[in-house]
């Protein structure tokens, strides 16, 4: 009898069980507490601030290099972390003016067909 029991009650709780597997699966309604700071953050470093202070930092660190004339090595790579640092802030702006805005794997399909390509793979040629 008591086996009886046992299957029951492991059959009832494997239903109770797999009831819960929608609500598991299903997504959670907000982020976690820092990715709203986090994003602010992104959004400031890749705007416009960032493309000023990279334009100007390269300014300043160029004409330091052309006129700075005897600088010591210790200010030498300071004036070459600042230029890296102005180009690294400044690389999502050099992009955009290339036309690129993210990633772009593949080709759409109006670019597939005008190279030939039918999207089809390639045990499809009959």
């Amino acid at each position: 009898m008591s086996r009886k029991v046992a299957i029951v009650a492991l059959l009832s709780a494997s239903i109770v069980l797999a009831s819960f597997a929608s609500a598991l699966a299903s997504s959670g309604g907000g982020g976690l507490p820092w990715e709203a700071p986090l994003e602010q953050i992104q959004e400031s470093i890749t705007g416009p601030v960032a493309g000023a202070i990279a334009l100007a930092a390269m300014a300043i660190a160029g004409g330091m290099l052309i006129f700075g004339g005897e600088l010591n090595d210790f200010a030498r790579r300071l004036v070459y972390v600042v230029l890296v640092a102005g180009i690294l802030l400044g690389a999502t702006q050099i992009v955009g003016l290339f036309g690129a805005t993210g990633a772009s794997i593949g080709l759409t399909d109006e670019q597939g067909q005008s190279f030939g390509f039918s999207g089809e793979g390639e045990g499809a040629h009959g």
